[in-house]
């Protein structure tokens, strides 16, 4: 029989790791590290996004509520005062002469006796004064007006009675007249006089034929 080496030829080889077979138990361990090292590097290559809630997310601005309070508007009802004239048979009148005209007060009582107006006794005032003044007692200023207009008065000279009147006693006057050189001696009017504009004149113009 003739050997293989003097032909120069090499002996067969044998197969690789024939001879040192691999556990099988390291060969799951190695599988099971590799299979956690990848799980790894997953989850930090995706990493889990937590779910947020739609709810969680309102806008603070769109959950406020505005609360407009309506304005209350209080209006006052206008209270009118009506002014009730009272009957001249009903109104006493006191006459006070503060002029230098002799009879002055005692005059005009007799006038507005007249036409219906009650007066008391006349008097002289205590002192003399420089304008007529009508005088009146609460609720009694229309007739006041009335009376200082038949004098020819101004409005001003219509002032409620005071402590400024000058006569001796308002006692029992509605109304007190202190005649002044201005309605001394005069005729009260108890007529309105009332001036008519007439319309203006139309002229006419004839053409020639």
């Amino acid at each position: 029989m003739t050997d293989p080496s003097d032909h120069g030829g090499l002996p067969p080889s044998r197969p690789s790791g024939a001879g040192n077979p691999l556990p099988i138990g390291r060969v799951a361990l190695v599988l099971i590290l590799f299979i956690i090292a990848t799980a790894v590097l997953l989850g930090q290559v995706h990493p889990s996004v937590p779910t947020t809630s739609s709810a969680t997310s309102t806008t603070s601005s769109t959950a406020k509520s505005s609360t407009t309070t309506p304005k209350t508007s209080t209006t006052t009802p206008k209270t009118s005062t009506t002014t009730t004239t009272v009957p001249p048979s009903k109104v006493a009148v006191l006459s006070a002469n503060g002029s230098t005209v002799t009879g002055a007060a005692t005059t005009l009582a007799d006038q507005l006796h007249a036409i219906g107006w009650v007066t008391l006794p006349p008097v002289n005032a205590t002192t003399n004064v420089t304008a007529s003044t009508v005088y009146y007692a609460p609720g009694f200023e229309p007739s006041a007006a009335a009376i200082a207009g038949m004098l020819h008065l101004a409005p001003t000279a219509v002032q409620p009675i005071g402590a400024s009147v000058p006569v001796a006693s308002t006692a029992g006057a509605d109304v007190v007249v202190v005649l002044g050189p201005d309605a001394a001696g005069k005729t009260i009017s108890t007529t309105t006089t009332t001036t008519t504009t007439p319309p203006p004149a139309t002229t006419t113009t004839t053409k020639a034929h």
